[in-house]
């Protein structure tokens, strides 16, 4: 397996709020009973409504209705990016802001086709607009700190904050995008937005995001780096961890650093990677079941506080507090006001929630970056994916298999400097316990409360990614630095109860791959130092005999890996052949489950 890469992951979207929320939720709920894309044509006829309240709201069932993939073809067919594009620089903010998160929703549920398509329809055009004036808008809001609260200078940043994820997720489908990025200077435009980290966190985040994807395999930009560029990344890296999602930013500008690292002075080489790994290593330190824990406890807390403050305020208020029904029937009595609880005050996105999130997604991230600094001329993902056909991967399989005894992938190599901060950091201690499956209780705290059961499938991601990193660090550092055979034994014990205990592995694809992964870099090892191995046969028939039928290419390149090292394992030790007989894996089995893993179809 090569790089870690963040392409697809599921992106935050937009959501209306206002008068429109309601309209576009009942859009939304009603899409599916419609014939075929009539609520398309209904918001698309209103987005060139007279009134800016009316293009609001079809700007807000747009962003709701994109979110359906039935919805897609018609947006398409009906030239949506286009007539959204100039609604990037409506006259009204509120429809700016509206049309930019009707956008973002769209690059994000879209994927790499629909991007590509925003990008050919010349979506790049009032976006990077709408950016410059925001930016424009920022410069000519700089005013004392009771003055920065005004609504205007809030709505500002609200509309940059949408803009810039659609720039993210357009920028990471398509490369026209990325280059158009680069000639129209959005570089300097998105730092100064990020200059704003100590007052704005989640516009922050979304432009780290952003540097972090498009500062990735792209030299001319690097040019553009300057030293005061530099030192904005700089301080957004260093600042205090207030908070998790403060915590998030360093991490994805710790990545962006990274990405850099090419036009940083060879002299600060060793300083960055050191800076850059400590964040990592502070990151991966945090107890995610100990946050989930406290989090839930505290909007547990928080929730309850605010129920008895509503009952307070309404037994205060008794019978002088009247209703909108009570007020029908007596008319001519002068109408009492409303009712406003606490809760109504709340933001409508749980703080306690945002932050396990933020802090989850922080170590994800940090193992997707070990991963990229350990990374080497391996096929990465994409060209795994490029092997699709049967005669391809058969060949690259059987020649690669052949060439190399059994060992798939050649050793990798590693800078002094990043050699050092790694074992410095305890990198490979941290990345190792991360490998273990997701805590029962922190599942068992967020399969009871549904707005936290997507932080499971969270959890088992940061397994996986844990388990990639595994693989990396085992194939690149010694022995010694991994701890000792006697880590190793362990490792590879931990690894195969990891396998064993999910009885239906093979139907997880990206687990499937990323132990095998790490099973293949491990065992190939642990040959190497003559350090005696784990599974036993009929552990590794069972293996084999789950991942024959594998789609993942990579899943079965890993697995012949294992067949062929384990082979030359037990060819080498005394009493080989009672072993095999005993564990019917004879050579014939062997051969037989090899050539079934080679062309993906049973004899």
């Amino acid at each position: 397996m090569g790089k870690s890469r963040t392409k697809r992951f599921k992106r935050p979207q937009f959501s209306p709020t206002g008068s429109c929320q309601a309209e576009a939720a009942a859009a939304a709920n009603g899409a599916g009973e419609e014939e075929d894309d009539g609520p398309v044509a209904e918001f698309l006829e209103k987005l060139q409504h007279p009134s800016a309240e009316v293009r609001e709201c079809a700007c807000a069932g747009l962003a709701r209705l994109v979110q359906q993939s039935p919805a897609l073809p018609g947006l398409a067919r009906r030239d949506a990016v286009r007539r959204l594009g100039p609604l990037l620089l409506d006259s009204s903010l509120a429809v700016r802001e509206t049309a930019a998160g009707a956008l973002r929703n769209l690059s994000a549920c879209g994927g790499f086709e629909v991007c590509d398509d925003m990008v050919t329809k010349d979506i790049m055009t009032p976006l990077v607009a709408l950016l410059k004036e925001c930016s424009a808008g920022l410069d000519s809001n700089e005013m004392s700190p009771q003055e920065k609260k005004d609504q205007n200078r809030n709505a500002t940043e609200n509309i940059a904050n949408e803009a810039v994820n659609v720039l993210w997720n357009i920028c990471e489908c398509s490369s026209r995008a990325v280059s158009i990025f680069n000639k129209e200077g959005c570089l300097e435009i998105v730092l100064k937005y990020l200059s704003r980290f100590s007052t704005n966190v989640d516009l922050a985040i979304s432009v780290a995001y952003c540097l972090q994807t498009v500062t990735e395999d792209n030299p001319d930009l690097l040019k553009s780096f300057s030293a005061t560029a530099l030192h904005v990344l700089e301080s957004a890296m260093v600042c205090p961890a207030s908070s998790m999602e403060y915590i998030l930013l360093k991490t994805l500008v710790a990545g962006t650093i990274w990405n850099l690292k090419d036009v940083i002075p060879s002299k600060s080489q060793a300083e960055i990677i050191n800076a850059i790994l400590k964040i990592l290593s502070e990151v991966l330190e945090m107890d995610a079941v100990e946050v989930v824990v406290q989090m839930k406890e505290a909007e547990t807390q928080r929730l309850k506080t605010a129920a008895e403050t509503e009952d307070i305020l309404h037994n205060a208020n008794g019978d002088d507090l009247m209703e909108d029904e009570e007020m029908e029937e007596i008319p001519h009595k002068r109408k009492a006001r409303k009712k406003t609880f606490i809760s109504d005050l709340l933001p409508p996105t749980d703080k306690e929630l945002r932050e396990t999130i933020a802090l989850l997604t922080a170590q994800q991230t940090a193992l997707e970056i070990i991963v990229n600094m350990c990374c080497s001329e391996d096929p990465s993902d994409d060209e795994w994916e490029d092997l699709s056909s049967s005669d391809e991967s058969d060949a690259f399989l059987e020649t690669s298999f052949s060439e190399s005894g059994g060992q798939l992938l050649s050793p990798l190599c590693l800078s002094h400097e990043i050699h050092t901060a790694l074992t410095n950091f305890f990198i490979p201690k941290k990345v190792f316990e991360k490998t273990a499956s997701p805590s029962s209780i922190a599942v068992d705290i967020c399969s009871r409360h549904p707005p936290w059961k997507p932080l499971i499938r969270k959890m088992n991601t940061i397994q996986c990614r844990a388990l990639v990193g595994l693989q990396s660090l085992v194939s690149l550092l010694d022995v010694d630095h991994l701890g000792g055979a006697p880590v190793l034994q362990t490792l590879a014990l931990h690894l195969s109860q990891l396998l064993f205990a999910q009885p239906d592995f093979v139907k997880n694809a990206d687990f499937l791959e990323a132990i095998s992964s790490a099973l293949r870099a491990l065992l190939q090892t642990m040959a190497s130092k003559s350090i005696p191995q784990c599974m036993t046969p009929d552990q590794l028939m069972s293996f084999c005999k789950a991942s024959i039928h594998s789609s993942n290419v990579g899943v079965r390149v890993n697995v012949v890996s294992i067949l062929g090292i384990t082979g030359s394992v037990l060819a080498k030790e005394d009493g080989t052949l009672e072993t095999l007989q005993t564990s019917k894996l004879r050579h014939k089995d062997w051969i037989r489950c090899r050539h079934i893993l080679l062309n993906k179809t049973a004899l």
